[in-house]
């Protein structure tokens, strides 16, 4: 009987013990938010692009990666409540749908097939496909030069493919799997030219150990708005709008600009006015 009373008491007290247990750890979870609540906010970016964003082991960089602090900032976030997560090109509307990230700065162009399915803060940047060449190259002035030259671009791009049919009919498409392999082949002549989006292309001649030995030709063959993708009815729009605004004011757009794509002689269009798209 008097262990029956003892086992008792002591799951009485066992119970309590537990009760004050959840009770603390909620408070605990709460104090360790801090002031500001913990807040955090979850921005998509690019990993693998050098010189717009890029996932580096000191952390994270590029032109794209520089524009999404300073609106984060604008927002209310300093750059250690920022979670980056990877927003790779066919997975980004999805992203932004299903409430993974609350913007996404990924070199994404705005197009009317995506504005059906996201909104679009800016544009911020106005790139252009254009062509990389070696810098000694003095043959090709022109897309019409690219005519019996080897064009690179990255399995499933549409860039070279739209050189071809417009541009340069009679030029040697090559596809390789990422534009690393596509600048060996450049820099080793086994290829005579790289075509994607300038920004990208300046971004990748920008890396220390290519540092000279490649010129963008500043063909301008299409224009590609740059737009900060939130989810279709989102409030962050017109917020992120005016930090961008207040970006482009305070010189720290023009000094992104330089830092990350400056080494490789990027000639950039002014900033562009907030709803402005170039067709």
């Amino acid at each position: 009987m008097k262990l029956r009373k003892v086992t008792a008491a002591s799951a009485t007290v066992f119970a309590l013990a537990l009760t004050a247990t959840a009770c603390g750890g909620d408070n605990s979870s709460g104090g360790d938010s801090g002031s500001d609540g913990g807040k955090t906010i979850t921005v998509g970016i690019k990993f693998d692009q050098p010189g717009l964003g890029q996932k580096t082991p000191q952390g994270y960089a590029g032109f794209d990666v520089d524009v999404a602090t300073y609106v984060a900032k604008k927002l209310g976030y300093n750059e250690d409540q920022i979670e980056w997560k990877e927003a790779k090109s066919a997975d980004r509307e999805t992203m932004l749908q299903r409430g993974d990230v609350d913007f996404i700065a990924a070199t994404y162009s705005i197009t009317p097939e995506r504005q059906e399915k996201v909104d679009f803060a800016g544009p911020y940047l106005l790139a252009h496909q254009d062509v990389l060449v070696r810098s000694d190259d003095t043959s090709i002035k022109s897309p019409a030069d690219l005519n019996n030259k080897k064009l690179c671009s990255v399995t499933g791009s549409t860039s070279a493919q739209n050189v071809k049919e417009k541009l340069a009919p009679k030029a040697d498409l090559q596809q390789y799997p990422t534009y690393s392999a596509c600048l060996s082949g450049l820099q080793n002549e086994a290829i005579d030219a790289l075509t994607t989006d300038d920004s990208i292309l300046a971004g990748y001649a920008a890396q220390s150990q290519f540092k000279g030995k490649f010129k963008l030709g500043g063909f301008k063959m299409t224009n590609e708005n740059y737009g900060i993708g939130v989810k279709k009815g989102s409030d962050l729009k017109a917020d992120i709008n005016k930090a961008l605004e207040a970006m482009v004011a305070d010189g720290a757009w023009q000094k992104a600009v330089d830092k990350n794509l400056g080494p490789a002689d990027y000639k950039n269009e002014p900033a562009p006015k907030i709803g402005d798209i170039k067709s």
